[in-house]
């Protein structure tokens, strides 16, 4: 899909829609919503005093042939109150739009910034909720009944003057958007598509064609690195493990700057093991590799967007299978820090390869850590699908990253993980065990184990289990894997 930027006046766009966005207030009919119903001969005005157009969040009202137009309809989309406004509603209302007119078989439209958001930060998110929009889940579909898509996006209501920011931005945004959509696309693979070795050659391709460095371990390399906890986790299944690692490296390092680790969970089916889960909605574990492709995703958006920090990704990668081989509750294990593991649930598997992940960052070179997993059942409980969760070890380092994902439009919530929860996992037996021992705080204590590994480096730890993944479709995205946290951890980076 195209996406580019127009500055002619809106009444001359030759589109099969023209679209804009309308606040609930007392009178909505203002700025550039006025313009156009002068343009519509009074229309917009008549609908508002009717109440038919109320600007309420993501009403839409649909007007076919407008008068004095060239587009052969204007859609007016809800914004709800203005004092509410940001650059994530307007991510919203550009993907809500899209997939409102994809349904009706539009293969192009503009959409009309209002007066003042002609701004760059406004081309990036158009540019980003279009996109992200017009992912489709139905890859495997044989029988498509439509050929529904939309090829071109206008941006207008840009003048000649802001178009070369407004131009920087939407390319900021299409390499974003492009990013997230690979990592989507990675996470809505079943299993038997994508082993880990699939998904470590899919990792390759993407470095080798991005320009980054790339080093895949497999099942030997990593015996030999003694990463116990993965193996541990690896040996139920017939399939080898792999473990991912992709390295940017600035041209010019800013001095000064942290190495970032990244480390994504990468389980690409997880039945539990020996603890096996339900079989109601077991299907939907091919996403438990969700944490490994969203870090993968960010190392493609910045070998494009060239930060000047150098950035470090290691993706562990396993199934977790009840094979006659595979760990059982109770075992031992030996992490590659040397740390002893009493595995008291098999099914909490995810915090042991990230342990493995987490101390090899460390030998490579990083010096802030963050990771993400879909980690625990427990931080729905607590957040449900709307806030990923975020704990952190240095509350500098968690301050600068929230201020990433309020800039990005992406909802996360701090969690606790002070000290008193350490005694939760406390060994009997071994050094510590991968559950908790008391009631309640799962996800809190699966953080803190994940922080056993860390030493006194900055680290954060992102659970989204609860948004990694929608069940239902929304008005601005499709059902199925959403990309979580991408856009922070792109926008936390380039921050350096």
């Amino acid at each position: 899909m195209q996406i580019t930027l127009a500055t002619q006046l809106f009444a001359a766009l030759e589109t099969e829609a023209l679209v804009s966005y309308v606040f609930e207030e007392t009178d909505p009919v203002q700025g550039r919503i006025a313009e156009l119903d002068q343009a519509t001969a009074g229309l917009l005005r008549k609908l508002a005093k009717s109440g038919e157009l109320t600007g309420k969040m993501l009403e839409f009202t649909l007007i076919h042939a407008p008068a004095s137009l060239k587009a052969a309809r204007l859609l007016l989309v809800g914004a709800g109150k203005r004092e509410q406004w940001n650059t994530a509603v307007l991510r919203k209302l550009a993907g809500a739009a899209l997939r409102y007119l994809k349904a009706r078989s539009v293969k192009n439209f503009a959409l009309l910034v209002r007066e003042g958001h002609a701004t760059g930060d406004s081309a990036q998110a158009i540019a980003e909720g279009a996109l992200a929009a017009n992912f489709e889940t139905d890859k495997y579909k044989t029988d498509k009944k439509n050929d529904k898509k939309v090829d071109t996006v206008l941006v207008a209501g840009f003048s000649d003057a802001e178009r070369a920011a407004g131009e920087k931005s939407l390319s900021r945004g299409r390499i974003i958007a492009d990013a997230q959509n690979f990592a989507r696309d990675l996470i809505n693979e079943p299993s038997n598509k994508l082993s880990p070795r699939i998904l470590a050659e899919k990792a390759e391709a993407m470095a080798k064609e991005a320009g980054l460095a790339v080093q895949i371990l497999d099942e030997k390399k990593i015996a030999d690195l003694k990463m116990g906890a993965l193996l541990s986790v690896a040996q139920g299944s017939v399939e080898p493990p792999r473990v991912m690692v992709v390295t940017y490296t600035p041209a010019n390092a800013k001095p000064g700057a942290p190495t970032i680790g990244l480390i994504g969970k990468a389980v690409t089916f997880d039945t539990g093991g020996i603890s096996i889960k339900p079989a109601d909605g077991m299907e939907k574990m091919k996403y438990d590799m969700a944490g490994g492709a969203t870090m993968l995703g960010v190392m493609r958006a910045i070998a494009a967007l060239k930060p000047s920090v150098k950035v470090i990704c290691v993706v562990p990668s396993t199934e977790n299978m009840p094979g006659g081989k595979a760990q059982k509750p109770g075992d031992i294990q030996t992490a590659m820090s040397g740390k002893t593991i009493e595995v008291l649930n098999t099914d909490a598997e995810g915090r042991l390869i990230l342990a493995d992940g987490i101390h090899y960052a460390k030998q490579l070179g990083a010096t802030h850590l963050i990771d993400a997993a879909t980690l625990t059942g427990a931080i729905v409980v607590a957040l449900a699908n709307v806030n990923v969760g975020v704990f952190g070890s240095d509350q500098a380092f968690t301050d600068k990253f929230l201020a990433s994902s309020k800039a990005a439009g992406e909802k996360m919530w701090q969690m606790p993980i002070d000290d008193d929860y350490r005694d939760f996992i406390k060994g009997t037996v071994a050094d510590i065990q991968n559950i908790s021992s008391g009631k309640g705080g799962g996800a809190i204590t699966g953080a803190m184990f994940i922080k056993e590994f860390t030493g006194d480096m900055p680290w954060i730890h992102l659970d989204i289990a609860g948004t990694a993944w929608n069940d239902d479709a929304k008005p601005w995205l499709a059902k199925g894997p959403t990309g979580v946290a991408l856009r922070t951890l792109v926008h936390l980076v380039l921050s350096y």
